[in-house]
């Protein structure tokens, strides 16, 4: 890409300055968040996927995090009921996801 040598000790931002490139995960994020909005408002299989339980028995060791509870996390409500609950106000939910782009960038 810009034939840096393996042994330059660069940073992250010079290597993506040099590059003319911007980190583009908490648009991302958005995005997905914006999509997740819409799915749940719908209230369809996707609905029940995201927030649906799996039968039988949990498996051992300590749990993965799943993708609501990074959400709710990001959007500073701190529990997946919550975030659940503002979905179903669209502008109170582009609100939340607003603050959240303006606080991680």
């Amino acid at each position: 890409m810009l034939r840096i040598p393996w042994t330059a000790k660069k940073t992250n931002e010079r290597a993506l300055n040099e590059a003319n490139k911007r980190r583009s995960l908490v648009r991302t994020i958005r995005k997905q968040a914006t999509f997740l909005g819409h799915v749940m408002r719908r209230g369809k299989l996707e609905h029940l996927v995201k927030t649906g339980k799996l039968e039988g028995k949990r498996s051992r060791g300590s749990q993965r995090e799943k993708i609501m509870d990074g959400l709710a996390t990001w959007l500073g409500t701190g529990k997946v009921l919550d975030t659940l609950a503002a979905v179903k106000d669209r502008d109170l939910w582009r609100d939340m996801i607003a603050n959240a782009y303006k606080q991680g960038t």
